[in-house]
């Protein structure tokens, strides 16, 4: 569910038209709806609510500060995987006990910094990073709460570049060797073992991949805790999918999600930690774009928009789908065209939809990809010399711009010319 719905005709976020957005603003425009997001949240806070648990967002998806506090204001904990993410979370508010740090390549540097401003964990992902939160801990004085990911080699049934719980992918250690190094981990200085972490994929419509990790994890828990590990946390990482398109069958819910946790985890009194992203911000975000231009080519017709791939790369780095609707509500029973619907970089891959179904729209008209409030914004570039998109969070009948489009000179001046020129 969404808070963006047609009203007279018109495509509102909340109770704010989206075309008034767009003239105030500009397109290309995000827009988020605070309603969506703290919906998406509390559903999942209320999902585990049969036991000690915390919901951590998980940063990466949209890390736009109004987000993090809207997010961080409802209780959120956050989930980070690098120090400017554990910094912009800690602007936000969020104190260093609901954060926790993930990721394949912490650099001491990164590390030091979370020791030292408060961490809720950190999930270790290889002997060599242990190694070193361990060197660092005990150089400051400090015992680092962490949990060791393990790798169940489970098939998430997702995209191939966001599958990350089979044992080809970087992530974490395999779990045959898990006992090992959490013997090695109880050993070590400064290190203070609470747990352990899993996290499978992204975009997972189904539920059976996760009950498959998450049996391997309670053997491991019931494992580890005969070799005198004090289990007391359960990180289960995020993932649950959402629908990008109104015509698929919706994924598993959180509530759905929440059981499925409760029957294969809850007898063994762990704090449950889950770490979703998409899920609470995707469908709470949309990308409004403006028709450039109508163009007839050799057996297509193609929508030229000013959004570009710089803007929303998702479909051409997963050729992934998203709904693109009118801003002005089509007439029930209009005839359709097939548009190629891309966007003005000079690369071919700068295409958003091939032969999509589109009611009547021409040069000026306002278009919204749905579904765009996750992995949109956060991973946009200049790319082409594009100003990167401002952001918009729309609270009920407000709306405010929470980042700035920049300007041309704003972009040009962070360039520097050498003394010799």
């Amino acid at each position: 569910m969404d808070h963006f719905l047609y009203r007279n005709g018109q495509l509102h976020a909340e109770d704010v038209p989206v075309a008034e957005i767009a003239a105030a603003v500009g397109t290309p425009v995000y827009i988020y709806s605070t309603a969506t997001l703290l919906r998406h949240f509390r559903l999942f806070d209320e999902a585990l609510d049969w036991g000690p648990h915390l919901v951590c967002y998980a940063m990466k998806a949209a890390s736009n500060q109004a987000i993090l506090t809207t997010l961080a204001q409802a209780g959120a904990g956050m989930d980070v995987v690098s120090g400017g993410e554990y910094a912009r979370a800690r602007a936000a508010g969020v104190p260093g006990d609901r954060i926790v740090f993930s990721g394949v390549g912490k650099t001491r540097a990164e590390i030091r910094t979370a020791l030292e401003g408060g961490i809720r964990q950190f999930n270790i992902e290889s002997e060599p990073e242990m190694e070193a939160v361990s060197d660092i801990a005990a150089a400051v004085g400090i015992s680092a709460p962490v949990t060791i990911r393990v790798n169940p080699d489970v098939d998430a049934k997702t995209h191939a570049k966001i599958a990350t719980g089979k044992s080809e992918n970087k992530f974490g250690i395999p779990i045959a060797r898990a006992r090992e190094v959490y013997a090695r981990a109880a050993a070590l200085p400064g290190l203070r073992v609470v747990g352990i972490d899993v996290h499978i994929g992204s975009q997972l419509t189904q539920l059976e991949p996760f009950r498959q990790a998450y049996r391997k994890v309670a053997d491991l828990t019931r494992a580890l805790r005969e070799d005198g590990h004090d289990i007391l946390r359960l990180d289960l990482g995020g993932g649950l999918g959402i629908p990008y398109t109104r015509s698929n069958e919706a994924p598993p819910l959180p509530t759905d999600y929440g059981q499925m946790i409760r029957e294969e985890l809850g007898d063994l009194g762990c704090e449950i930690e889950i770490e979703p992203g998409r899920l609470i911000v995707g469908n709470a975000g949309i990308l409004v774009s403006q028709v450039i231009y109508h163009k007839q080519g050799e057996g297509r017709d193609f929508l030229i928009l000013d959004a570009a791939m710089n803007d929303l790369i998702r479909p051409a780095m997963y050729d992934a789908h998203h709904d693109i609707v009118p801003v002005v509500e089509p007439d029930t029973g209009v005839e359709q065209a097939l548009f190629d619907i891309v966007g003005p970089v000079c690369e071919t891959g700068d295409t958003f939809a091939r032969a999509r179904p589109m009611p009547p729209v021409g040069p000026g008209d306002l278009v919204a990809f749905r579904s765009a409030g996750a992995y949109g914004a956060v991973m946009a570039s200049e790319y082409n010399t594009r100003a990167l998109v401002p952001e918009v969070l729309v609270n009920g009948d407000q709306f405010a711009v929470i980042r700035q489009r920049p300007s041309f000179d704003e972009i040009i001046k962070r360039d520097s010319i050498p003394a010799w020129l």
